[in-house]
């Protein structure tokens, strides 16, 4: 018995079924505004339980620190820990649980929608690549989060006054700030300010924008991206850099095969 539930619960082409049968569940439920037990609930529930045995199984065949050293069953004993207080669902009537508490179980439960991460391709290697550029790029974003302070507050202590949508307080103008730095509503905010300042003033107005628009979304953002886009295929110009030093010792034997000859 105990074999063949190895052999169900370790077969990854299985599990993956059963991640896609619990996403349909849980999308079909959210799809519904009812809270009432339903076949997709149950569906959902089901599929929780043997996420949880998949769990229990895997940390007696693997042990528990060989089960935690593995990324993927980090993501996977953690999506399953976190859904766990959904399964009080299946021991406490509805109507004896607070509505709130209703809530946070639900979810909780939509959480394992990050098992799909499973679908994906070469998932790990995207992962470490990501983690990669971010380090690369580390830089260049606390530079551009810097500015975006900085042209916050200068922003808050001259336009709260008169355009408080945007720059009321240092939270909204950082909020504006980085809707400016995106290039989303670049020239709304600019024309929003320099409609109450005045000819001479709204002239200003949109050359300190400008400005910010210039270094910030423009130098700032293609930078960013620029590092970043390099850091993800770095892994690839390795191999095809790899390749290509094998292509030249090829040649280079060659070349001296024929001089000898």
């Amino acid at each position: 018995m105990n074999n063949y539930l190895k052999k169900f619960f370790l077969n990854e082409r299985i599990m993956l079924l059963v991640i896609l049968a619990d996403a349909v569940a849980i999308f079909a439920q959210e799809c519904h505004e009812s809270l009432t037990w339903s076949w997709w609930l149950r569906i959902d529930e089901v599929c929780t339980i043997l996420f949880l045995i998949e769990m229990i199984i895997k940390l007696c065949h693997y042990g528990v620190k060989e089960y935690w050293k593995n990324t993927w069953n980090i993501l996977d004993g953690t999506l399953v820990l976190i859904s766990i207080p959904s399964l009080v669902l299946l021991f406490v009537p509805v109507n004896m649980i607070d509505l709130s508490v209703l809530l946070v179980l639900r979810v909780l439960r939509v959480f394992r929608l990050f098992r799909l991460a499973h679908v994906f391709p070469n998932f790990t290697q995207i992962v470490r690549n990501f983690m990669l550029a971010l380090r690369q790029s580390s830089a260049v974003l606390l530079g551009i989060v810097i500015m975006i302070m900085i042209f916050a507050v200068i922003s808050c202590s001259m336009f709260k006054a008169t355009v408080p949508e945007y720059f009321a307080t240092p939270f909204d103008s950082i909020y504006t700030t980085f809707r400016l730095f995106t290039l989303e509503g670049w020239y709304e905010v600019p024309d929003a300010v320099s409609a109450v300042m005045g000819p001479v003033g709204g002239h200003l107005v949109k050359l300190y924008f400008s400005f910010i628009l210039v270094l910030g979304g423009i130098i700032g953002m293609s930078l960013l991206n620029s590092i970043f886009v390099d850091a993800m295929v770095s892994d690839n110009n390795d191999e095809l850099k790899e390749q290509l030093d094998k292509m030249e010792q090829k040649i280079d034997a060659l070349m001296e095969q024929k001089k000898d000859e």
